[in-house]
């Protein structure tokens, strides 16, 4: 999601007349996106902030924004910490950035704007994408559920949902511009409808993915359980440009834990839907996100956890120390653990997922993956001399772009078609010959260095069926 607002910060800034700056040119402003999840991230900022300040002596007609989560959070504290910050703005006023860069300019002195409720809908926004061949789509923003550990909800304020027929309208603009994928997004993606009081509107909205011509695979994230109804596993069984790939959070498997977390499921109801996706598509790869550390987490508990771990099988899992945010009502809880204690937890967990995805990534090997070439996947592929995509159910594999279906060249964005020969807890590798190899417009836009970028849709009243024409967004800029 913060991916995806910096495409729209890019989109607005070259709206109003900036352009980037090339690969090791000195940048006439530079803005920062913040997070706020975790603590690392606040000292990523000011770490960051302390690198540009030298640059900033030497170049004083540089302008440094600040936005984001940490914005939001912070507020005119960034620029008491570091005063050679022009601009912060935070979650609400992301369209305002070229305004308040103008009026910092002008007025010779930071602007601070932070709003307490959305001003302007992301979507309405333009967007410059990163990808020629995989774009975000934003359903909804904010977020209604007042989790213990979390941030967000304060700084993203309550949820709001677009109108479907928006959000087709921007998955068909991004396919016109030859984008093959698409990700939609939302904080809690599977509560989409609420604002409007239609809890199916989700299912629906994946089955009204599956009608757009040219758009090959849908993905979503990230659902929340308690929210996870019958229809959505449904739709992606039955839709067939929907990805068979759920990535779902568990953050504990101790329902001690989970109550205290204000999580509203537990365990059993978690793994029940686990039990339901694969029965409708055995296929399905399943990852998930784990808290380890959580306050007044015991080693029973914890043993709770991976006791879920063994059961669900996640294909793999983002797993996270208990980071405390203050203002969170966890913060105040007893039972805060000491460090050597979530460490000695949080390698164990580690060890068990990988051993798990290395088992459930071998039963891979000898299989036949589509995958859609991707840019910068693999760390490795030049000295190997081979390319990463990512196959329908999410995995990444490296393979050898060699062999008679090879049609002149692959590049990202393109399909092939290849057999997985050698698996990795993290990864897969296919080092035969390709089976296939397609061609498209988005490895065209890919090898010629062009981006989609899409205009905004405004806000509407929700309805599903043809989706509406795109609605140009008013420049917001300075119009330099």
């Amino acid at each position: 999601m913060n991916v995806h607002d910096s495409e729209r910060l890019a989109g607005q800034l070259e709206e109003a007349g900036y352009v980037a700056a090339a690969e090791g040119e000195s940048a006439d402003v530079v803005v920062l996106n913040t997070c706020a999840v975790r603590e690392n991230a606040d000292n990523k900022l000011y770490g960051n902030l302390g690198h540009l300040r030298a640059r900033k002596n030497d170049k004083p007609d540089m302008q440094i924004a600040v936005g984001g989560c940490l914005a939001q959070k912070d507020r005119g504290d960034i620029v008491k910490r570091a005063p050679w910050v022009d601009v912060v703005f935070g979650t609400h006023n992301i369209g305002s950035l070229p305004t308040l860069l103008e009026r910092a300019r002008h007025n010779a002195e930071a602007e601070v704007e932070i709003l307490e409720a959305l001003e302007t809908f992301p979507s309405t926004l333009p967007a410059r994408r990163d990808s020629a061949y995989s774009g975000w789509v934003s359903i909804s923003v904010g977020c209604n559920n007042t989790c213990t550990f979390c941030i967000v909800p304060s700084l993203r304020g309550k949820e709001r949902d677009r109108r479907p027929g928006e959000v087709l309208a921007e998955v068909e603009a991004l396919v016109a511009e030859g984008v093959l994928e698409v990700t939609l997004l939302g904080q809690n993606v599977n509560s989409y409808g609420v604002e409007f009081g239609d809890r199916h509107a989700f299912g629906k909205l994946l089955r009204s993915c599956g009608s757009v011509e040219g758009l090959e695979r849908v993905r979503f994230t990230s659902p929340h359980p308690a929210a996870f109804t019958d229809d959505v596993i449904d739709a992606m069984a039955e839709t067939p440009n929907v990805c068979h790939q759920l990535h779902m959070p568990l953050q504990s498997g101790s329902d001690r834990i989970l109550k205290a977390m204000r999580r509203s499921y537990r365990s059993e109801r978690f793994l029940s839907i686990l039990d339901k996706v694969r029965a409708a598509m055995p296929d399905a790869a399943i990852t998930t996100d784990i808290i380890v550390g959580f306050p007044g987490e015991t080693e029973e508990d914890f043993e709770q956890t991976l006791e879920v771990v063994r059961q669900a099988r996640f294909s793999s899992a983002f797993t996270f120390q208990y980071s405390k945010r203050p203002g969170t009502p966890a913060a105040e809880l007893e039972g805060q653990l000491p460090k050597e204690v979530v460490q000695e937890r949080y390698d164990r967990l580690v060890a068990l997922q990988d051993e798990i995805s290395w088992e459930e990534n071998r039963k891979q090997v000898g299989k036949r993956v589509e995958l859609l070439v991707a840019t910068g996947e693999g760390r490795k592929d030049a000295e190997t001399q081979r390319m990463s995509g990512r196959a329908r159910d999410g995995r990444l594999v490296h393979f050898t772009p060699t062999g008679a279906a090879v049609d002149t060249a692959v590049r990202p964005g393109d399909i092939v078609e290849t057999t997985v020969t050698y698996a990795a807890p993290h990864h897969l590798v296919a080092d035969g010959d390709l089976l296939s190899h397609r061609r498209t417009r988005a490895g065209d836009n890919a090898e010629a260095g062009q981006r989609p970028k899409t205009d905004g849709v405004s806000l509407g009243l929700p309805s599903f069926g043809k989706p509406a024409e795109p609605v140009a967004a008013t420049s917001t800029g300075c119009g330099l």
